[in-house]
């Protein structure tokens, strides 16, 4: 019995000596440090902890200490360490921790268009074991740490595409002796190149510092050691520099050379390309390179496949070329933009037959094309605008059978276009204009099936326009302008399906405009004018409603201006001048902002009095002496009535002074009856079913017209309370409410009875519409897309954040966003609209019906509303407007949703959802650029704006920023590709 205290003391006394020692581990961990995998899991931890993580891919995939099996962890077999973390394309959105440098097994960091932010963390130094450090499409800041330098294991450095300062560390590659690839571009990096940046790195293949603003001279002893070298981009700088000599002396391997728009000056020196007998690609193009190109040099690379000299001040003649065919693998010849003198050299012939481009615009080029460049057989694209060409186009050009773009615009030739042109099947663009081409178009040119733009304007042309001209159902520009071409167009133009740019003006041309021109519906730019067309344009235009711009000056068209003009939602340049057009000028539309000028030399048109044009007055065939006297009393009624209406009207200016129709936009309040009852059964024609637009949860929405103006009237149910409460919400908001793309409220009737709200009319329906409708005509591309809700955001944002009260829509969806005439997007329907009295207080409210599929989560179960819940509504809308996949299509169901669906596929496999439409249609909305870039941030906000937990949501002030970044980003885009093609 005594053994028993004493034996219940030693568990307690066991308990205090595991104590302190847990006190001592971790007050001295260099005496008892954390194992190698509790050290890898607490650096793994704290890098999880600064990051956002919208798309949730860490919260949950990180969970459970066993982190050798979570997403983007790699682990060695026998020690259970971290040997690499990789993440690309995945929002993580936050910074590098220092704790990194703590994985001392780790091989791989490989972390790219993570939208990871800060600076690089100089712990990362510590990892000797690193092969492979790939950092790029970051947003990463500040200077490059010399500590990583310390890498002596590493092979791969990649921190492109970030937003690094300063200079380039002089020493960072000393102990790298391993490294194998070298990328900083597309950054801020600025200073000199060191000048023995890579003194022992001899194993380095590829070196890419281009797109930043480096400095100064390029050492003339940086490549000495690189032997391995194969590949150095050094474009887009400004290091204002001459090209050493012997640059390229000690690297045999080299492959490629990319020194565009670097600030290069001098002349390209003999010895430059001695050594070089491995060469592929020499882009030297945009600098200041001056005198001429030397041949020799040419002689030892016989692989070469690019040579790209554009944009520079070469000069002398074009006797070099005789040197290039001992490169037999050559593909592209580019030298335009320079000085280049005298012909082409008969021997171009003896350029390989490999050669797939030959460009030399823009020199003081003579003479013509030789004869002998016709036996370059695999030849696809000639370009030779803005020379001194003066000869013929040979006969036998019809031996190049694999001819797609010939352009020797800009030129002095003089001659006629041959008819063998019209034997090269597989041209698709041709552009001849501004020479000295006379003679008629061969009527060969029906053969060019794959013709898509022909320019051939500002020539001497005559005759009639070949009919087959207009068989070409791939051509989608025509300019055959300033020539002088006459008869009349073809009675059937019918088949130029595709074309959407057709100009014809400044000919001799006469007759009608034949009417199956209306069947051109792609057509958006017609210009017809300086010929002498006759006739009217009621047929031949009516259908022609995608027309941007259309100018018929100076014909002889007579007969009165359509109506139907006005109601072209895309006409923004119309020219009608100088014809013998009569009668009214309509009015909207295009001819809001029309100038005198596009109606002048029209002298019997009348209306418009803002242009100066008289009023227009309908004749009178009877005079008082012969007035029937059984018409007396119906005259008399009739002048009372007049005089009525104008005394009201008067008494309205005086009280008010304001038009009668801007007094639709002054509601006074929400019980003032402004219109009243029998108004609105005038002008929908006692609510007729023919004047019927739809129905809704509260009532039904009919078109009406109110003093002239077009209106929505919505026309709520009586029998619901939710009605009248929808009535009093909509009213206040809208009336409250001013914004672009908000869905304005223009008056309102109401009483015991009757409520019923007069809104903008949309002629252009819904959002919902135009993507689910199969017989919907208007085409809605990449970029109207975006706008749509880049429209729709900027509404939702004036509501959360600019209105002097927060207002929540709770039933947002592609039906309650309408375009007016001008296809600008309107968020409409605010029923059950509410106002918040904070910004962040939700509300609940257990009548709020919502739409299923778009109802954020919290929302649809506990009624819970907010300004979150909106944004959820609003994300689930864009998913569905850039997949054409409603939330409700059948496909969804069970445990997938929409928004699942896409998570999926994103962001590797975005194009598996994407609607299809998209890669239809106009080349704006063209799949080359869904896959230029697009579609991941695009898909990435629609995720963000939708996830589950209302705490990751943006917000509607971000939501606009991040697609006004996207649509300038692709704006970019576009007119560069725009360029390219032109140049």
């Amino acid at each position: 019995m005594a053994a028993t205290p004493s034996s219940s003391r030693i568990p307690i006394i066991i308990i205090l000596v595991l104590a302190l020692l847990a006190i001592s581990v971790s007050s001295s961990p260099a005496t008892a440090p954390l194992s190698g995998s509790d050290t890898d899991l607490a650096a793994l931890l704290a890098f999880k902890a600064q990051l956002a993580d919208p798309l949730s891919v860490l919260a949950n995939n990180w969970t459970g200490t066993s982190f050798c099996h979570w997403t983007g962890v790699s682990c060695s077999r026998r020690r259970q360490r971290l040997t690499a973390l990789s993440f690309s394309a995945t929002p993580l959105i936050g910074p590098l921790v220092p704790h990194l440098g703590n994985l001392s097994f780790l091989s791989h960091l490989n972390i790219t268009y993570a939208n990871i932010t800060g600076s690089i963390p100089p712990e990362l130094g510590r990892l000797r074991r690193l092969r492979y450090l790939e950092l790029r499409g970051n947003s990463l800041s500040g200077d490059i740490p010399t500590a990583l330098g310390n890498l002596t294991s590493l092979e791969f450095l990649w921190l492109s595409y970030n937003q690094l300062t300063g200079q380039i560390p002089p020493d960072i590659f000393v102990h790298m002796r391993k490294l194998n690839t070298i990328s900083l571009a597309e950054n801020y990096l600025t200073s000199q190149i060191p000048p023995y940046l890579f003194n022992n790195t001899t194993s380095l293949r590829y070196m890419y510092f281009y797109s930043n603003n480096l400095l100064g001279q390029i050492p003339p002893k940086m490549l000495l050691h690189l032997f391995n070298l194969r590949e150095i981009d050094l474009s887009d700088n400004k290091l204002s520099s001459q090209i050493p000599p012997y640059l390229f002396n000690n690297t045999p391997s080299l492959i490629n050379i990319h020194f565009a728009n670097v600030g290069l000056s001098g002349h390209i020196p003999p010895e430059m390309l001695l050594h070089l007998f491995n060469l592929r690609n020499l882009d030297l193009s945009v600098n200041d390179l001056s005198s001429q190109i030397p041949a020799y040099p040419f002689n030892n690379t016989p692989f070469l496949e690019i040579l790209n000299l554009p944009s520079n001040n070469l000069e002398g003649n074009m006797d070099f070329l005789s040197a290039l065919s001992n490169c037999r693998n050559l593909q592209l010849i580019n030298l335009e933009g320079n000085s280049f003198t005298g012909s082409l050299p008969d021997n171009m012939g003896n350029l390989t037959s490999r050669l797939v481009t030959f460009i030399a615009g823009f020199n003081n080029l003579i003479g013509g094309l030789p004869t002998t460049i016709l036996n370059i057989s695999s030849l696809e694209w000639l370009h030779l605008p803005n020379n001194l060409l003066t000869k013929p186009i040979p006969k036998s050009i019809d031996v190049m059978k694999t001819l797609q773009w010939l352009d020797m615009s800009r030129n002095d030739i003089l001659g006629t276009i041959p008819n063998e042109i019209g034997m090269i099947g597989s041209l698709q663009r041709l552009f001849l204009q501004r020479n000295k081409f006379f003679g008629s178009i061969p009527s060969s040119f029906g053969n060019l099936s794959s013709l898509e733009k022909v320019d051939l304007s500002n020539n001497e042309l005559s005759s009639m326009i070949p009919a087959s001209l207009f068989h070409l159902n791939k051509l989608i520009e025509l300019d055959l302008s300033y020539n002088s071409f006459d008869g009349s167009l073809p009675v059937d133009v019918s088949g130029l399906t595709q074309i959407y740019q057709m100009d014809i003006s400044s000919n001799f041309l006469r007759e009608s405009i034949p009417k199956s021109i209306g069947q051109l519906k792609m057509l958006t730019y017609l210009n017809l004018s300086h010929n002498s067309f006759r006739g009217n344009m009621q047929d031949p235009l009516q259908n022609l409603t995608n027309l941007a711009s259309l100018d018929l000056s100076f014909n002889h068209i007579s007969g009165t201006i359509p109506m139907f003009l006005a109601n072209f939602t895309d006409l923004i340049t119309l020219n009608l001048s100088f014809n013998m057009l009569e009668g009214q000028i309509p009015e909207g539309g295009v001819f809001s902002n029309l100038a005198l000028q596009s109606l002048i030399g029209n002298a019997k048109l009348c209306g418009a009095p803002h242009l100066g044009f008289l009023p227009c007055v309908e004749k009178s065939h009877s005079s008082s002496r012969h007035f029937p006297k059984f018409l007396l009393p119906i005259f008399i009624v009739a002048f009372g009535s007049i005089s009525t209406i104008l005394y009201l009207w008067a008494r309205n200016k005086l009280t008010n002074k304001t038009d009668i129709r801007i007094s639709f936009d002054s509601i006074d309040g929400i019980g003032h009856q402004i219109v009243s009852y029998r108004e609105l059964i005038g002008a929908t024609n006692n609510f007729d079913e023919d004047n019927l637009l739809g129905s809704g949860s509260f009532g039904r929405v009919f078109k009406g017209e109110l003093s002239g103006l077009a209106v929505a009237i919505k026309v709520l149910d009586m029998q619901m309370e939710q009605a009248m409460r929808s009535f009093d919400a909509e009213c206040r908001v809208l009336r409250m409410a001013r914004h672009r793309n908000l869905m304005r409220i223009l008056n309102t009737c109401s009483n015991l009875d009757f409520r019923a709200l007069v809104l903008q009319y949309m002629p252009n329906g819904s959002l919902d519409k135009l993507l689910h409708q199969s017989q919907s005509t208007m085409h809605l591309g990449f970029l109207e897309r975006l706008d749509v809700m880049l429209d729709v955001s900027m509404a939702m944002e004036y509501l959360h954040h600019d209105h002097f009260e927060v207002v929540l829509h709770c039933d947002l969806k592609p039906s309650n966003v309408l375009f007016d005439e001008d296809m600008t997007a309107h968020v409409a329907d605010f029923g059950i609209a509410r106002l918040l009295l904070g910004d962040d207080t939700s509300m609940i409210c257990a009548s709020m019906p919502g739409t299923v599929g778009y109802m954020a989560p919290e929302y649809g179960s506990l009624g819970k509303a907010s300004r979150e819940s909106d944004v959820f509504s609003y994300g689930i809308m864009f998913l569905e407007v850039f997949t054409g996949r409603k939330p409700t299509d059948a496909m969804f169901g069970g445990e997938l949703t929409l928004r699942q669906w896409v998570h999926r596929a994103f962001p590797v496999d975005l194009v598996h959802v994407v609607d299809d439409q998209l890669f239809q249609g106009p080349a704006s909305s063209s799949s080359y650029d869904l896959y230029g870039g697009f579609l991941s941030p695009i898909f990435e906000l629609g995720l963000l704006c939708s996830s589950d937990s209302p705490c990751q949501r943006m917000n509607m002030k971000d939501v606009v920023v991040g697609l006004k970044n996207i649509k300038a980003e692709y704006n970019k885009m576009r007119a560069a590709a725009s360029r390219g093609a032109t140049e």
